[in-house]
């Protein structure tokens, strides 16, 4: 069995289409954990925003020498 994607099966007319759409999309989100998005990965959890870093807890450990960044401890 071989699994087809919604759209493909809704194929009777366009205002139907446009209706599936407009009730079927995710919200527009002005705030949240999902928003903001890693500049180097991608990735969504964990981010730095910090001195404009807009990037994740695992990129930021690969790149904090690079970046200046030094262990205290």
């Amino acid at each position: 069995m071989v699994k087809r994607p919604v759209l493909e099966k809704i194929n009777v007319s366009k205002t139907r289409l446009i209706r599936f759409k407009r009730h079927n999309s995710p919200k527009l989100r002005k705030f949240g954990n999902r928003l903001s998005i890693c500049q180097r990965c991608g990735g969504t959890r964990r981010m730095i925003k910090k001195y404009s870093l807009n990037i994740c807890g695992r990129c930021f450990r690969e790149v904090a020498k690079e970046l200046g960044f030094r262990k205290l401890r």
